[in-house]
């Protein structure tokens, strides 16, 4: 009977499939597992948003671009862009229209003065497109950054844990130490598999910010000369 018994704690001990690994851990590691499964799957979500938001962007730039540079007057297009939703560039181009036009109506007599205000706003207009395009991005810093020490956390702990079992029972063989050193790396190993993609992500969305953003930048600075040589005309 005992050798039965002994087996019998051999094989349920030797059960190392991930749902046993999670349902055998201590209290504490499986919140560090839940929490870093939570963290991951939110990190999914929002590479794939970022992804599709990036995407629109550069679609919006490049139509945007392709359309002003087409020969169209700036009154025209102001009034086709003005009349439906704008982001991105074409955004920056109406609030810099609209700026022109309220000059003109209220007669402003200073040229220098009306164009420091068109250049403040198409930069407050950057500004705000760069914390549309980076919304969400510090939550992959963080889970890039701190996820592989929480689950080192998980791992140092469930190791404790295992020691403490192995010394309580008095027996070193293999089957009895291996599930719970297994079930502590299982922590590790989620903490990179939430790590990884994220700081993959956002490494590469940091980039694609700073790419778009020296797109704007770029289009101020040649809208603003087009209205500086429109106001020297006028002079």
């Amino acid at each position: 009977m005992e050798g039965v018994e002994v087996l019998g704690v051999e094989a349920h001990g030797s059960d190392l499939s991930l749902t046993a690994l999670f349902l055998q851990a201590h209290i504490v590691v499986q919140i560090v597992m839940i929490g870093l499964i939570l963290a991951s799957v939110w990190s999914w979500a929002i590479i794939v948003d970022r992804a599709m938001v990036y995407a629109r962007s550069r679609q919006q730039i490049s139509r945007f671009e392709k359309v002003f540079w087409s020969g169209h007057s700036l009154e025209d297009l102001y009034r086709t862009l003005s009349a439906r939703p704008a982001t991105s560039m074409a955004a920056m181009f109406i609030a810099a229209m609209r700026e022109w036009k309220r000059s003109q109506e209220k007669q402003a007599g200073s040229y220098v003065g009306l164009q420091m205000r068109i250049e403040k706003v198409m930069d407050v207009t950057v500004s705000r497109e760069i914390e549309r395009l980076e919304r969400r991005l510090m939550f992959l810093a963080s889970v890039g950054s701190t996820a592989p020490f929480v689950g080192l956390f998980g791992t140092v702990w469930g190791i404790m844990t295992s020691f403490q079992a192995i010394a309580n029972s008095e027996n070193t063989s293999l089957a009895v130490v291996a599930p719970g050193i297994a079930e502590a790396l299982f922590a590790t190993a989620l903490g990179l598999l939430a790590a990884i993609p994220a700081t993959v992500a956002y490494n590469r969305f940091s980039n694609e910010v700073t790419r778009q953003t020296a797109r704007l930048e770029g289009f101020a600075d040649e809208f603003s000369a087009i209205l500086s040589r429109q106001l020297d005309e006028r002079m």
